[in-house]
Order: C-alpha cells, then structure tokens, then sequence
C-alpha cells in the first residue's frame, strides 16, 4: 500500500509539472511568436487543467494518507498541497520527498523502527 502511494503521488506530481511546462510553453507561441491556431493553448490548457485538477484531489487524498501511512508530518503534507500552485514545484516537492526519504517506504520503515538491543 505504501509503495502504491508514493508511486501514484510520483506520477501525478510529474504528469502535473510537464502538462504546465507545455502550457507555458504553448502561451509563448500564442502571445510571443503568435503562433497560428492559438499556439495550442486550448489543447495544451485543457490537458493542464485536467492534470491539476487531478493532481489537487490526488494531492488532498494522498497528503493525508500519506501523512498517515508515510508518517509525514503536518507541515510535509502541506508542502505537498502547496507544490501544486508554483509552476514546476511537484517536480522539486516530489524530488525533495524522494531525498529526504519520505516516499521510500523502505527506507523510512528501517529508520523509525527501534533495533533491539540484546
């Protein structure tokens, strides 16, 4: 179950961070280059509006279960919701998560167990 977690955060973080890159990059085509066909804004925006709107539930849901089943703490759940506002920022939260050890479920298990001393 953890591992299903981090990997869906993961994926929804990147997915979130990529559609926003094409739509900055397809409203400089629009405004800058003015591009014919709206530069792809429409498409582009649409795919964005989606992600976000995917990745703010997905955030929601999946910051309070990982705060749960990943043992994050308050302020790393809400680090998390807040990535999603920033451009690119679900990239660097979902890299500095990954660093840090707060989605390797692995890692974090062996951390906060206590070793039995005999």
């Amino acid at each position: 179950m953890t591992t299903a977690v981090a990997r869906w955060f993961r994926v929804v973080a990147v997915v979130e961070a990529l559609s926003w890159s094409a739509l900055l990059v397809a409203m400089f085509l629009k405004h800058v280059v003015e591009a014919p066909h709206e530069g792809g804004v429409p498409v582009v925006g649409a795919v964005h509006g989606a992600a976000f709107v995917v990745y703010c539930v997905s955030a929601v849901v999946s910051a309070v279960v990982a705060a749960v089943v990943l043992r994050w703490r308050w302020w790393v759940a809400l680090l998390a919701l807040g990535a999603a506002v920033p451009p690119l920022f679900t990239i660097w939260f979902e890299r500095w998560a990954t660093r840090t050890g707060r989605l390797d479920t692995t890692a974090r298990t062996a951390r906060e167990e206590p070793v039995a001393v005999r």
